[in-house]
């Protein structure tokens, strides 16, 4: 971004937003002065404001007017009212991202007619820069929007560019992913602490051999299935372990909570 004033704003100052913002300034994609956020809340404009140096208002349309990027990260049921009122502020040559599930890109591109429209779908990892985003771009968007916006969301972690209709796809395994993968680090931890761990204790080595197992994956491209393979000596404690897992059926419960997320997204962008 180039260091005009206030460039990026941003419509509701949530838990998202705040990720976002927290990232792009350490990162040192924006100056905390190029960036503006509008928020009904005043206690939360009062943190953003003293956490980050930024703008903040309660005016939606004051952020709208002077912004050259515009990023939506409002709860999905006020955007039709938030919409409204923006109409008058929105011009042809601003960027608008969307970050509300189940918003489709028609519905966006209707309410800001003309104006290049980016859908996106992070995840909470975000919060520690360890996200993951799925973006995909309305009919407007030209190869320098799509490289703003990529910039913008590598700032909280790795960014997908993927068609629309795989968006509900996207919800359901990295959108609500993260809630899975804490099910299962409790569930170990709480495994430690029945053989007779203490519960810290317990907790510090799940985590750490989840975090570390997932590192091992990236760093070596090893497949899933290899590494178990590797760590399954005939007879031995893992492979009990892992014949126990296939009789309580984990990994058809981890299939069908990606698909029961799924479902309800699609479910949930029809109301």
């Amino acid at each position: 971004m180039s260091h005009s004033q206030h460039q990026l704003g941003i419509i509701g100052g949530g838990v998202m937003a705040e990720s976002i913002v927290s990232c792009l300034i350490s990162k040192g994609v924006c100056q905390p002065a190029q960036i503006q956020v509008s928020d009904i809340s005043r206690d939360r404009l009062h943190h953003l404001i003293t956490q980050y140096q930024i703008q903040g208002m309660d005016d939606n349309l004051a952020v709208a007017s002077s912004s050259q990027v515009l990023l939506l990260a409002i709860k999905p049921q006020l955007f039709t009212e938030i919409a409204t009122q923006l109409q008058p502020a929105i011009r042809t040559d601003q960027l608008v991202i969307s970050i509300l599930a189940g918003v489709p890109l028609a519905r966006l591109e209707a309410a800001f007619g003309g104006c290049p429209v980016v859908r996106v779908m992070p995840n909470t990892p975000a919060i520690v820069g360890a996200g993951i985003s799925a973006i995909t771009v309305g009919i407007y968007v030209n190869e320098q929007h799509l490289a703003l916006v990529q910039r913008l969301f590598n700032a909280v972690g790795e960014v997908v560019t993927i068609p629309e209709s795989l968006m509900d796809a996207v919800t359901g395994l990295s959108g609500s992913g993260p809630a899975f993968v804490a099910l299962i680090l409790e569930a170990l931890t709480d495994g430690g602490v029945a053989v007779g761990l203490p519960r810290s204790l317990a907790s510090q080595l799940a985590l750490q051999t989840l975090w570390g197992t997932a590192t091992l994956v990236r760093e070596t491209g090893i497949h899933p299935a290899q590494l178990k393979d590797q760590v399954t000596s005939p007879g031995g404690t893992t492979i009990a372990g892992v014949a126990a897992l296939e009789q309580a059926g984990l990994r058809s419960a981890l299939m069908r909570a990606v698909q029961a997320a799924y479902q309800r997204s699609q479910e949930l962008g029809q109301i």
